[in-house]
């Protein structure tokens, strides 16, 4: 299992607490320090919807001011390539090719514990 994200965001925080918790192995890639390819962003798209990806309530988000863009699926896909930040964290995916975005407690004990 791969989760990607931030080490300094909240939810990450969290998810990442919750794996250590449950003795859950993953491997943690750092976008600051390893950027999503526009390849992987198309991945996940394809997996759980450009929408769930978009992070519309982050610092980044308000500072490009992108909702007063109207931004459609191609223009959301076209930032989110070029400002990883703008991806809401954690993104982890699953062996089974699987991805999960954001940390909700009770989905990830249904998953994982």
């Amino acid at each position: 299992m791969r989760v990607y994200g931030i080490k300094t965001c909240g939810s990450v925080k969290k998810a990442l607490k919750f794996f250590k918790e449950h003795n859950i192995e993953y491997d943690f890639v750092d976008f600051k320090k390893e950027p999503a390819s526009c390849e992987k962003i198309d991945f996940w798209i394809e997996k759980v919807g450009v929408d769930t990806l978009l992070n519309t309530r982050g610092t980044k988000y308000r500072t490009l001011k992108l909702k007063e863009l109207n931004l459609d699926d191609s223009g959301k896909r076209e930032w989110l390539c070029k400002e990883n930040l703008l991806i809401k964290r954690p993104v982890i995916e699953l062996d089974n090719g699987e991805v999960i975005v954001g940390f909700d407690e009770e989905k990830y004990k249904n998953l994982f514990a």
